[in-house]
């Protein structure tokens, strides 16, 4: 039941994340908040990876970070940032519907080249609603300010915006 229950939150906000970056048009996309911040490229890109990261999560123990490659992709255009979103959807979703309820209660853990946690050990759907869900829905968030500020429409990913005529 659990992931069953993870499968259904997945496809919706999958579709909602799908919307929120195809909202993203291309002179958009060097746009950043700050010096410290990402561009608008780089945090769609960012939000796009985050569905990379299913399989170690849902099937592994632990993550070691100084051995993964993050592929971006070209981020110079955002169709191709929504292309690289569709591939990760896929190979996401096929990581959980591999998953089982017995597994989600496994400790998992984020490393660094050694055993040292950069991410707490907790149980594994601990890591998936903060690591994976709600660290995406963190992301969306800002992308959403980050379209407000560069004077583009939102589109409503849980009911209508301002931008919707009611």
């Amino acid at each position: 039941m659990i992931v069953k229950g993870l499968m259904g939150e997945f496809l919706h906000e999958a579709e909602n994340t799908r919307k929120l970056l195809k909202a993203i048009p291309d002179s958009a996309l060097s746009y950043k908040p700050s010096d410290i911040s990402w561009t608008t490229a780089q945090l769609a890109s960012h939000i796009a990876e985050v569905y990379n990261w299913y399989e170690v999560t849902f099937h592994q123990n632990v993550f070691d970070m100084a051995t993964y490659t993050y592929d971006k992709g070209d981020i110079s255009k955002a169709s191709n940032i929504v292309e690289k979103l569709e591939e990760n959807i896929v190979k996401a979703q096929s990581a959980l519907e591999r998953a089982t309820d017995e597994s989600m209660f496994e400790n998992w853990k984020m490393v660094m080249g050694s055993d040292a946690a950069i991410f707490p050990e907790m149980p594994r759907i601990q890591v998936v609603r903060g690591f994976l869900f709600n660290h995406l829905y963190h992301h969306r968030g800002e992308l959403v300010v980050y379209l407000r500020a560069t004077g583009n429409k939102v589109p409503g990913l849980y009911g209508p915006t301002a931008d919707d005529k009611f």
